[in-house]
C-alpha cells in the first residue's frame, strides 16, 4: 500500500499567505516562508504554493519566496501561478522548487506539459485543475482562479494531461473550496480511476473524517488543505495518527 500524503496549501497574494471561500472573501494568514517552516516541523509531507493572482494580473512569479523556502525547509514543495513558459519552469527549478504546477498555461498551450516533461521529467510537472459541476452532472474545467470557463471536460482533460506527460494532478473543486463540508469525492474517484498518476484532492476539508473519506472512498493519493491547518483547527500529526488508526498508511 502506497503511503498517503498530507499537503498544506499556501495561497500567496502580494507576498502573504491568504485564504478565501470559493475563491472569494480573502483573509490574511501569515508570511509564506514562516508558515512553510512551521508546516515542515509539524509533519507535512509536502507543501504547495499558489500565487493566486499571478496569472490574472499577468505578473512574474515570486522567485524570492521560492529561494527563501528552499533554504528553509527540507520537504518537497510545488509552485504554481504565473508560469507561462519553459523559461519559467527553469527559473523555479533553479530557485529550489521540486515541482511546478500549471493550470491556465496548460489549457492555453497543452504542448507546454509535454515540453516540460521531456526537459525536467514527468515527476516535476503537476497539472492543476479547478473544476465545477455543471447542470448535466458533469465536471467542467475553469482557469484564472476559477473565473474563466474553458469548455473542457474534467475527466477528458485529466487523461490528456497525463498522456502529454503530467506526473501528478491536483484536483480542486471550486464548489467545495473553503466550505469545509468535505471533498468532492465523486470527481476525485472518477479521475483517480481514469489516470495512472497520483491525484491530490483539494477543496473542502473541514474535519479529520473528510481526509479519511477522500483518501479511501475518493481514491486520492494525497489530500491538500489550507484553512483547517492555517487556523489551527486540525494539527497535522494528530490527523496522521487518526488516519493510521483507521488503517490509512501515512508517514508519522
Amino acid at each position: 500500500m502506497l503511503t498517503k500524503r498530507i499537503i498544506p496549501c499556501l495561497d500567496v497574494r502580494n507576498g502573504r499567505v491568504v485564504k478565501g471561500t470559493k475563491f472569494t472573501d480573502i483573509r490574511d494568514v501569515d508570511d509564506p516562508v514562516v508558515l512553510a517552516a512551521f508546516y515542515a516541523q509539524a509533519g507535512a509531507d509536502e507543501l504547495v504554493f499558489y500565487d493566486i493572482t499571478a496569472s490574472s494580473d499577468e505578473r512574474e512569479i515570486f522567485l524570492d519566496i521560492v529561494k527563501k523556502t528552499a533554504d528553509t525547509i527540507d520537504i518537497p514543495f510545488t509552485i504554481g501561478g504565473g508560469i507561462r513558459s519553459l523559461a519559467d519552469f527553469d527559473r523555479l527549478m533553479k530557485a529550489g522548487a521540486d515541482k511546478v504546477s500549471i493550470n491556465s498555461p496548460a489549457v492555453n498551450d497543452p504542448q507546454l506539459i509535454k515540453e516540460a516533461a521531456l526537459r525536467y521529467g514527468s515527476q516535476c510537472v503537476v497539472l492543476s485543475m479547478d473544476v465545477k459541476k455543471n447542470d448535466k452532472g458533469r465536471w467542467d474545467v475553469y482557469v484564472k482562479g476559477g473565473r474563466e470557463y474553458t469548455g473542457l471536460d474534467a475527466i477528458e482533460w485529466a487523461k490528456r494531461g497525463v498522456a502529454l506527460g503530467a506526473g501528478e494532478i491536483v484536483l480542486n473543486s471550486i464548489d467545495t473550496d473553503g466550505v469545509k463540508d468535505g471533498y468532492a469525492l465523486e470527481i476525485t474517484r472518477e479521475i483517480s480511476d481514469s489516470v495512472r498518476v497520483p491525484v491530490i484532492a483539494s477543496g473542502g476539508a473541514g474535519n479529520m473524517e473528510h481526509f479519511y473519506e477522500v483518501l479511501t472512498d475518493g481514491k486520492a493519493d494525497a489530500a491538500l488543505s489550507a484553512s483547517v491547518f492555517h487556523f489551527g483547527e486540525i494539527e497535522i500529526r494528530k490527523l496522521k495518527e487518526y488516519l493510521k488508526k483507521k488503517g490509512v498508511e501515512v508517514r508519522l
